[in-house]
């Protein structure tokens, strides 16, 4: 921007503040309206409690995906106590507090904490007037409203109505907000239990995208040999990969094993892993499903002996008992497992899919 440009700006500094959950298409247009008309724009996120799938780490990877131009400040409720230094603790508003409580408590974390005064607020809501004038009155000097598209006309939308229903509003959030409510499904279970079948046949059913085996891959293409360092390398890129599929998946991802996978091959084929490694395969899903042994051992070239798979199976069942995420065992034919785990989901996630 030149200094022309700057110049020509109404505002000096703007200010834009919500719970942003979640960030929808019409907090981003009010975000780059408002950008339109300041020079520096801050932009604050608190929320108490905080709503599933929208908590602060992920709203701050939102806005540094989104407007990683702008200064953002996501809290949470302990982000006061955190940051005090000595200044009397103001804990954040409940979420259904009166405008007068949140505004006091946005006046104070402007004055004492940020030592910020905006030129203006922007917002798409009633209370941009008497905010302004209270933020005018507690910081001592002028804070503009600026109220804009107040009937929503430009984005006919609200976060209330996204978390409702999120898989039918995702067309309202861009595609790195709306990853945020993919369900991630992990499978688990020894080789030749049937993950990968059933990972293909379940994103059949759900028309989504599952995310393949990428160790089994690199094994393959280094023909059977497998160094220590390259464990941390599947690890990596199985996320990755993970990552990259969200952005084509439909309400579920289905994912072919996890670096707990890739853990359990460290310890099996060298007694010991890496700690970046087993960090790796803290990494939370949705829910996990546990394939059992129960068909017969097909050997194709690349797998060990039918005891190895029992072997790994016993494993996972001591290993689900510390996942923080809902488990489910499943058996059977391939149709049987389907059948089985679209039921289990249906009442797992029954809340995505109110009116």
């Amino acid at each position: 921007m030149t200094e022309d440009e700057r110049t020509a700006r109404r505002f000096g500094l703007g200010l834009v503040v919500g719970k942003f959950s979640p960030l929808h298409l019409g907090h981003e247009w009010l975000i780059q309206q408002a950008a339109k008309q300041c020079n520096r724009l801050l932009i604050l996120s608190y929320a108490n409690p905080e709503f599933d799938r929208c908590d602060a780490l992920t709203r701050r990877r939102w806005f540094a995906a989104r407007f990683p131009e702008h200064e953002t400040l996501v809290i949470d409720a302990t982000w006061p106590e955190q940051t005090r230094g000595g200044i009397a603790v103001r804990p954040v508003p409940l979420n259904d507090s009166s405008d007068e409580e949140q505004q006091n408590f946005l006046s104070w974390l402007l004055k004492d904490i940020l030592k910020r005064i905006p030129d203006a607020i922007f917002c798409s809501e009633p209370y941009g007037l008497s905010c302004a004038s209270g933020l005018t009155k507690a910081l001592g000097r002028e804070v503009v409203a600026v109220i804009m598209d107040l009937d929503r006309n430009q984005f006919p939308i609200s976060a209330t109505q996204i978390r409702q229903n999120p898989f039918k509003q995702h067309r309202w959030m861009s595609p790195e907000v709306a990853d945020a409510f993919v369900h991630r499904i992990v499978l688990l279970g020894g080789e030749s239990s049937g993950k990968s079948t059933l990972a293909a046949a379940l994103a059949a059913h759900y028309r989504t995208v599952w995310v393949h085996e990428y160790g089994r891959e690199l094994w393959e293409q280094q023909n059977g040999v497998m160094s220590e360092e390259d464990l941390l390398i599947i690890g990596h890129e199985q996320i990755r990969r993970e990552e990259e599929a969200l952005r084509s998946a439909n309400r579920y991802l289905f994912c072919d094993t996890s670096p707990l996978t890739t853990l359990g091959y460290s310890l099996w084929m060298f007694g010991r892993t890496d700690p970046e490694l087993a960090n790796l395969a803290t990494r939370a899903y949705a829910a996990a499903i546990l394939c059992k042994p129960d068909f017969p051992f097909v050997q194709d070239g690349s797998r060990r002996e039918e005891a190895f798979r029992d072997q790994q199976y016993a494993w996972y069942q001591e290993q689900i008992g510390t996942m923080k995420c809902p488990v489910l065992e499943v058996g059977g034919s391939v149709s049987e497992r389907v059948s089985t785990v679209t039921g289990w989901l249906s009442t797992l996630h029954a809340a995505d899919l109110t009116p």
